[in-house]
């Protein structure tokens, strides 16, 4: 005789669609996402940079957008969803008889999900790599690499499960994604250039500002997560918090921000008193619109008292400020085709041990 589930299993098989579970729905979206992904990459069995250019283009925004998806995860007290790793519950690789309610455990599922998207992307990128004719060794390290950085978020993810929603663990999971950015944006620069020389197309100063602001968009990156891991929306009613000073960290955030908007400011001043490309001073211009507008987005939720919904939004500046900062020091070099080695002098102020750009 079958026992009472008991109201948590009852509310998790609660949402049907058509009599199917919506657990099934999101397994066979997955599915259905993978294969439609596999037949795309058909068109770049036999590829080229140029055919490569979309994929690499997509493959930032998912490994962009898996960011944001975890922070509706979090804002809607999700994180818990599935309370183990890599199983969902300690009996189902799906959410049957969880201990949260059938929304939150569809929405953790869910995001658990697309990082299968997120690996088929990266996967398709590495494969079109790989047949590629000449085969071009900067770009298939690069497309190795994106995999395990997504595997690793995977791993990151079990441990954030297992400590509980620790903010620490949280952070390390938004970083790494992060990390694994730097290396698709690199990855779609180095698609629409040739193999070669490394050459800096601005004047020094303006070189070395890109790098600083590389730096300290990455501390201000890791400032919201202390941000994050101190105010409300952990992921979890029982999730620890840091305990910090809510303002004083908010203030340090927003000072750093400051700091990001002013080097930004200074870049598109010194691009604009010089020959740069049109693409640097673009891109300068192009950060300071990113950094305005996610300052406007922190600003309001900050006075509003952090609603869930802004909250994703600013992630999803927060990624496209990274992007856009990413793509401006980028686009202070370029690579410059050589017929023999030797033929192009290196650039003394590039570091030799500068493999990704």
């Amino acid at each position: 005789m079958i026992g009472d589930p008991g109201p948590a299993a009852l509310a998790t098989d609660a949402i049907e669609i058509l009599s199917v579970p919506l657990w099934a729905w999101q397994v066979a979206f997955t599915v259905a996402g993978v294969i439609a992904l596999a037949l795309l990459a058909r068109t770049i069995w036999n590829s080229t940079t140029r055919t490569l250019r979309w994929w690499a283009l997509g493959n930032i925004v998912v490994n962009a957008g898996i960011a944001v998806t975890g922070a509706t995860v979090r804002v809607t007290s999700s994180g818990l969803g599935c309370s183990e790793w890599p199983k969902c519950t300690e009996d189902s690789f799906v959410p049957i008889a969880t201990d949260h309610s059938a929304i939150n455990a569809a929405i953790e599922f869910g995001n658990r999900q697309l990082t299968f998207l997120v690996m088929a992307v990266g996967l398709i990128v590495l494969v079109a790599c790989l047949r590629m004719r000449p085969r071009r060794r900067d770009l298939t390290r690069m497309a190795a690499i994106i995999p395990v950085g997504v595997l690793g978020q995977g791993v990151v993810g079990g441990i954030t499960v297992w400590s509980k929603l620790h903010p620490a663990s949280v952070a390390a999971h938004f970083l790494l994604s992060t990390l694994v950015v730097i290396l698709t944006v690199a990855f779609y620069v180095r698609c629409r250039e040739p193999q070669g020389e490394l050459r800096v197309t601005v004047a020094p100063a303006a070189r070395h500002l890109a790098t600083a602001l590389v730096v300290l968009g990455f501390v201000l990156l890791v400032a919201g997560t202390v941000v994050t891991g101190n105010g409300p929306h952990g992921g979890d009613a029982e999730a620890p918090r840091w305990g910090f000073d809510m303002v004083l960290v908010a203030r340090i955030h927003s000072a750093l921000a400051w700091c990001t908007l002013i080097g930004a400011v200074a870049m598109a001043v010194l691009l604009a008193r010089s020959e740069a490309p049109r693409t640097a001073r673009t891109q300068s211009w192009l950060l300071i619109a990113v950094i305005l507008g996610q300052g406007l987005i922190g600003y309001t939720q900050y006075l509003l008292g952090l609603p869930e919904g802004l909250v994703v939004l600013h992630v999803l500046g927060s990624a496209l400020t990274w992007i856009a900062i990413l793509r401006l020091y980028f686009a202070t070099a370029e690579r410059v085709a050589v017929s023999a080695p030797g033929t192009a002098p290196r650039d003394p102020a590039v570091p030799a041990a500068a493999n990704l750009r």
